[in-house]
This record gives C-alpha cells, sequence and structure tokens, in this order.
C-alpha cells in the first residue's frame, strides 16, 4: 500500500470514529436533575404533594350546596357561576341588565317575573343583580357565592 492509501485509510477510520462518537450518546440529563428521564420516589412524592396544596388552597365559593330558607318578598341575588335549584315552595326569577337565569334542565333562558320551575338547575351567568324572589316560603339548594335581600 502506498503512502497516499495510508493516509486515505487513517483519515477515514478517523472519521467513522468521531461520527460514531457524537451520535452514540444519548443527550441525557444528569441523574436526578430535572431532565433526568427516570422518575424516583422522591419526585413523585413532591409533585404529588404540590398538587395536593394547590387543591386544598382553592378559592371559591362553597363545594357542596348550601340549604337556604326564604320568606316571601325576600330575594336570593347570585354571583357569577352561581348555581340554584327550587326544592319547595315557589319563586320568581329577578334578570339583569343582559337577560335572566340560565335553566340548564330545560335548556333554556328564564326571564324575569317567571315562574322558578321546581328541581331545575339554574345558572347565574353574570353579575349584575341576578337571582330569584320568593313568592312564598321557599326552600332553595345553592352552590356559590350569593346574598340575600329583604
Amino acid at each position: 500500500m502506498n503512502k497516499m492509501g495510508k493516509i486515505f485509510l487513517i483519515l477515514a477510520t478517523v472519521t467513522v470514529f468521531m461520527i460514531f462518537s457524537m451520535t452514540g450518546r444519548a443527550d441525557v440529563g444528569e441523574p436526578g436533575s430535572e431532565s433526568d428521564p427516570l422518575v424516583t420516589k422522591s419526585y413523585v412524592d413532591k409533585l404529588f404533594s404540590n398538587i395536593q396544596q394547590s387543591i386544598n388552597s382553592g378559592t371559591g365559593g362553597s363545594v357542596s350546596p348550601e340549604i337556604v330558607n326564604l320568606s316571601p318578598g325576600q330575594q336570593l341575588v347570585g354571583d357569577m357561576g352561581t348555581e340554584i335549584i327550587l326544592r319547595s315552595g315557589q319563586a320568581v326569577i329577578v334578570d339583569g341588565a343582559g337577560g335572566g337565569l340560565a335553566d340548564v334542565t330545560a335548556g333554556k333562558d328564564i326571564k324575569k317575573d317567571e315562574i322558578v320551575p321546581a328541581n331545575h338547575l339554574l345558572i347565574v351567568p353574570r353579575d349584575d343583580g341576578r337571582g330569584i324572589t320568593a313568592k312564598s316560603n321557599v326552600v332553595v339548594m345553592v352552590r356559590g357565592n350569593f346574598t340575600v335581600k329583604r
């Protein structure tokens, strides 16, 4: 083999070695770091703890429904997202500037002075004074923030 052949063989060997050495190593993070592809128990425990804290520190209205008794003439005004279910008695809708309450059971909007259907889920869509007025002694289930007015 001549001198040029030996130089070519050495260069080819070095080039092949460099190519395989660069691509043969996967780009993995340091063990135990955030970029480590393996998940450790301590990492899962820490993540679970953070999620639990987020759940426990949640804000908002009541999670479970609150039973509210209204006398005739009293008004229940809900904040945006408040859910109201009439359990007994008669009540009418109090609407705001944008309309009435959303009756998600019947799939329609109930307007001012319409009778509230019993056992229908009503949702207050905005904070503009929407709610119900009791025409008789009324029992309602309410989930969310609300005020009772005379």
